[in-house]
Formats: C-alpha cells, structure tokens, sequence
C-alpha cells in the first residue's frame, strides 16, 4: 500500500485545520506547532508581501525549502478588505491591532460608525498557496459582504461575526454547513487539491 504523503499546514488555528482535514482526507496532516515539536527546531515563516496571493505564496515555498522534499506546504493568506476604508485592514486583518478578533471587530466598527449602509461594502479574500520541492502554486477566491452595525452571531472566528451577507445574516449566524457551501477558503482548498 502506497504511503501516504504529509501535509504542513502552516497554522495553528483550529478552524482552517479542520476544513483542510476534510478536504485533504487522503493525507497525513501536520499543524506548524507539531512539525517544529518533531524536528526540534523553530521554522522561519515569512509573510510580509503585497498581496493576500504573495502573502500565501511567499509562506509556503519558504517553509518548503526547509523541509524534507516529501513533506507538502499549504498555506493561506485572508483577510476582509472594507471599500469604505480603502481597502483596509485587507493583508494587514490579522496583525493591524494588537487584539483578540472581537476587539479588532469592534474597533472597525468605531471606524465605519457614520457610514450608511449603501457604503458598508466589504470583501472577504482567501488565497490558498501549496508548495513542495517541485511545485507551488496559489488560488484566491472572494466573498462580497457589508460590514454589519454590531457583531451578532458566535458560530465563527476572525471577522465572521460582523461580517453580513445579503440574506441579513453574519457569517458567524451560520450553521457550519451553511458557511461551508460559500466558504472562499473552501472553494481555494478544492481548487488547489489539483495540483497534488
């Protein structure tokens, strides 16, 4: 029987290792908190480029190159990017305040506390990158939204709870199985399932 092939996730956050779990089902997945415990060693992960696609691409092949060639890398790069603010907090979601999620959430709405509704656009972006020795390539999906007026719901992490869709409902209203169907990190895991 053939061997089956590992899988770095290059995270530690539960929600994306589960959704990986479920679509890489063939593999043997591994968080960075359990492949850094095995070799011992503290592995370099990189992410400051322009883009949600560099950001995930450059994660990846960097953490490739220090690995075992056997050893695939996915990795992902998300973020909710508000037209009202230009774009922001976009790439930065994750390190712009010093905070739990539901602080940072809270501190976006202070932001958009005058905006009305026709101008509360939002977009949440996810780019899945996977690298190895021999390859690496990145998907990015979106998902278009309006930031709500309060958080509301507590079945999600990140920006889900103040994110709305069009039913009126947050991402984190959501029963899994709901958020799954529309999920961006989903159809980005599906999309790079291909290429290995």
């Amino acid at each position: 029987m053939e061997e089956k092939r590992t899988i770095l996730v290059a995270s530690n956050n539960k929600g994306k290792i589960k959704e990986i779990k479920d679509i890489f089902s063939n593999f043997d997945i591994i968080t960075l908190k359990e492949m850094e415990t095995t070799l011992n060693k503290k592995l370099e992960v990189n992410e400051d480029a322009d883009s949600f696609k560099n950001n995930a691409l450059q994660k990846v092949t960097g953490l490739a190159k220090q690995l075992d060639e056997n050893i695939i890398v996915i990795g992902d790069d998300s973020g909710i990017s508000i037209d009202a603010l230009d774009g922001f907090p976009g790439i930065h979601t994750h390190r712009w305040m010093d905070a739990d999620d539901h602080t940072k959430n809270l501190a976006l709405l202070e932001k958009l506390k005058d905006v009305p509704e026709d101008l509360r656009a939002c977009h949440y972006t996810t780019a899945i990158a996977i690298a190895d020795k021999n390859i690496s390539n990145v998907v990015e999906y979106s998902l278009d939204g309006k930031v709500a007026r309060e958080p509301i719901g507590t079945n999600g992490f990140g920006f889900d709870e103040i994110f709305k869709l069009d039913s009126g409902r947050t991402l984190a209203e959501l029963t899994s199985e709901e958020k799954y169907a529309i999920s961006p990190r989903k159809k980005a895991l599906e999309e790079i399932k291909k290429f290995v």
